[in-house]
């Protein structure tokens, strides 16, 4: 599928090594097709290694996917030059009147806060409203489903024991649900947090359905009844090297971090981490473009 992107956005050159096909916005126009308008918004402290993991899932289909990523006006970055989010990032007040066939949002390392102490918290609510009158399906990851569920269905989430990190086997709850179209009765996905939200929570409230879970890492995905809401609590999305990247990093500022599970091959960090996640992975991002954004959105937003 070709994928319309910024032009000179980093992950374009790593795409392209990948043989995934990036088109501009110029040939992209050339086209008399009807393009899916998705909007992305990332949280993720290291943006340009988000951008380049969620672009490869989305790419999985025959579809063309115009992008645009868009940006907080109330949180200042920190971790991403604002040269970056100039050039590729849209301020939220730019496209607040604008209609979108989907929305993702991303995880962010907030789990220690309760949601009314982020200090974007406002905006993010303000979103998160937003997406129900503009946007035909979200996804919401990590923190950001966590952080919906409470603001819509009143869930609240709860600190952990110990952090979970690793790849964790899962099974499902609802195999026949569109999504989970094609998934493996067992299938394996990375998880990294330090909360939860819990199943039997999920199971009170009549608007949500439980889709999948973990044995160790607990719930995975939630779907509102209405198909307009993914809540996935997992990070399909990581490359391979990621929970390597963040193990590291929590050595080097001596948390003196578990070696995430089922990750390294004989528990060995020293050894390149194993991919096994990566069909689930894609599976997950072409199921949600194909059946609840493509097959439910109008052909003119109006």
């Amino acid at each position: 599928m070709p994928l319309k992107v910024p032009n000179g956005l980093p992950a374009i050159s790593q795409l392209e090594h990948e043989n995934i096909f990036v088109m501009n916005a110029q040939r992209a126009e050339s086209q008399d097709i009807r393009t899916m308008r998705i909007a992305v918004v990332n949280l993720m402290p290291v943006k340009e290694t988000t951008e380049t993991d969620l672009l490869r899932l989305l790419s999985n289909t025959p579809l063309q996917v115009e992008i645009d990523f868009i940006r907080l006006e109330t949180h200042h970055y920190k971790n991403t030059s604002e040269n970056h989010l100039d050039n590729f990032y849209r301020p939220f007040s730019t496209v607040k009147d604008q209609k979108y066939d989907g929305l993702i949002v991303t995880g962010a390392p907030l789990e220690h806060l309760h949601f009314e102490e982020v200090g974007y918290w406002n905006e993010i609510k303000e979103i998160f409203d937003w997406s129900k009158e503009h946007v035909t399906s979200s996804m919401f990851i990590c923190w950001a489903s966590q952080a919906a569920l409470y603001h819509f269905y009143g869930l609240e989430k709860y600190p952990l024991a110990k952090k979970i990190s690793g790849v964790y086997s899962h099974t499902l709850t609802c195999p026949a649900h569109p999504i989970l179209r094609g998934f493996d009765d067992v299938f394996y996905i990375p998880h990294s947090r330090n909360s939860e939200v819990r199943a039997k929570d999920i199971e009170r409230c009549n608007e949500l359905e439980l889709l999948s879970t973990s044995p160790e890492a607990g719930v995975y995905m939630v779907m509102s009844r209405d198909s307009r809401q993914l809540f996935v609590s997992g990070h399909a999305e990581y490359a391979r090297v990621t929970l390597k990247h963040e193990y590291d990093r929590d050595q080097s500022k001596g948390l003196n971090p578990e070696i995430p599970q089922n990750y390294f091959p004989d528990n060995d960090p020293t050894q390149p981490p194993q991919k096994i996640w990566a069909s689930h992975a894609h599976l997950l991002f072409s199921n949600w473009l194909n059946y609840h954004v493509y097959q439910l959105t109008p052909y003119i937003w109006s």
